[in-house]
């Protein structure tokens, strides 16, 4: 189970690492735009569609890989003082009742969004440039399907928590910096 768990949350975190990469093409493209734009008086058309396509794309491919790092937001006022094994069975019941629902209406009807948008090869009816948009709704699917693969290793982690009491242990990827800095002095120091 510790090895499906693992490369379920292994493929998620490939993915955030993969569109991380959106941030920096981003930060370019907003750089490039207001060079452009105030400095030389020449706005361009077709920057602010990019910008909001790689937006887009890491907010939906940033889902899962949130997930496989608990990173999501939550309201553990009285969670957190639960034992484990409260923990889990409430998680397991809050997966099953809100995030698998959630998540199939994401892919089932992101499917049908993507495949009318293939159809009709859509354009952006907003932009000037009327850049193409059915490749990047093909991304609302493809997150659906990516979260509830995350889900059931999830569902897994929970199922092991109820069993054995212990949170497995999670791949790590990045850390808060505060959580480092506080890592690093509660660590002795070698001098």
């Amino acid at each position: 189970m510790t090895s499906i768990i693992h490369a379920i949350e292994s493929l998620s975190i490939w993915i955030g690492r993969a569109f991380g990469w959106c941030i920096l093409i981003l930060t370019l493209s907003v750089s490039y735009e207001v060079f452009v734009r105030y400095l030389l008086n020449a706005p361009t058309v077709w920057v602010f569609d990019m910008m909001v396509q790689m937006y887009g794309a890491l907010f939906l491919m940033a889902g899962p890989y949130a997930l496989a790092q608990d990173s999501h937001v939550r309201g553990d006022v009285l969670y957190r003082l639960f034992p484990v094994r409260w923990q889990a069975r409430i998680d397991f019941l809050l997966y099953i009742l809100f995030f698998f629902p959630g998540m199939l209406a994401l892919f089932w009807f992101g499917w049908e969004i993507a495949a009318d948008s293939w159809r009709y090869k859509e354009v952006s009816w907003n932009s000037p440039a009327r850049i193409q948009i059915y490749f990047f709704k093909t991304l609302i699917p493809v997150a659906g399907a990516l979260l509830i693969l995350q889900g059931v290793a999830e569902i897994l982690r929970c199922w092991r928590a109820m069993r054995s009491g212990a949170w497995l242990e999670r791949l790590e990827d990045v850390r808060e910096t505060g959580d480092a800095l506080m890592e690093d002095a509660e660590t002795p120091s070698r001098d």
